[in-house]
């Protein structure tokens, strides 16, 4: 049987989760989501991962968002249940205690771009559309979407794109903020990996603690989120990785980080 969620991790201490289902347009369908969150479960268990890369198979889509087939044999009480796994999944996602980026290979619409604004890093293929299109279908973004997405874009954008259902070029998306780079196609996973590697040669505790202070102090006032940085910038402090660090800098070599 095939998986719907490919995992797999390299020697430089990266994971690559991809959706592995094309011919549904990479749709959540529950199997799909608790795959997904087997998968992410392992990576949170794995202290040798660093940096997790989320992109999927297929040249032309991402994730279309939620099974709508699925959907259609659901009374209201399964598909509030079914909406909330989808959130529980995106959330689980964004707790990861790693930096997560998301290389978006195609389109990414619903519930599949609310899973790559739980990721902290978004890289797009040049011909990926994306969007919030729920409110087309007489519904909301149940996912996180009207709050992560407010959150990175900003009030305007967030209330233009969830109003107007309409989606938007990956161009247009860099230029909001939505994403941080756009790739050409046949690039992307590379540029992703090349990424990816430059984060995993950092401390791992620092990139943990960095993702904390930063996720953590972006929900409350400057004099909390200070306090909060301090208290993550203590937690670097004892670490061997901290004594190699400066020792490696002293010797001009490259730092041999270890985790702890």
């Amino acid at each position: 049987m095939t998986n719907l969620v490919n995992y797999e991790t390299t020697s430089d201490h990266i994971a690559i989760l991809t959706l592995n289902r094309p011919e549904a347009a990479n749709a959540m369908s529950k199997t799909l989501l608790d795959e997904l969150n087997e998968c992410v479960h392992k990576i949170k268990q794995d202290k040798s991962i660093r940096c997790t890369i989320i992109t999927a198979s297929g040249e032309k889509v991402f994730c279309a968002g939620a099974d709508l087939k699925e959907r259609k044999g659901m009374n209201n009480e399964q598909t509030i249940n079914a909406v909330r796994y989808i959130g529980e999944t995106v959330t689980n996602i964004e707790n990861l205690p790693m930096p997560v980026i998301a290389a978006l290979n195609g389109s990414a619409f619903g519930g599949g771009l609310e899973l790559t604004l739980a990721s902290d890093i978004r890289i797009a293929a040049e011909h990926a559309k994306m969007g919030l299109t729920e409110t087309s279908l007489a519904i909301i973004p149940g996912a996180g979407g009207t709050q992560r997405l407010t959150r990175l874009v900003g009030l305007g954008q967030a209330k233009r794109l969830i109003f107007t259902a309409k989606p938007i070029s990956a161009s247009e998306a860099k230029e909001i903020g939505l994403v941080e780079q756009i790739s050409q196609s046949d690039e992307l996973l590379e540029n992703a990996m090349k990424m990816a590697s430059l984060i995993s040669q950092n401390g791992p505790v620092a990139l943990r603690q960095a993702k904390m202070a930063i996720n953590q102090g972006f929900q409350t006032d400057i004099t909390t989120g200070l306090a909060i940085e301090h208290l993550c910038y203590k937690e670097t402090l004892p670490t061997e990785d901290r004594t190699e660090g400066l020792i490696a800098f002293k010797e001009k070599r490259k730092p041999m980080y270890e985790g702890k």
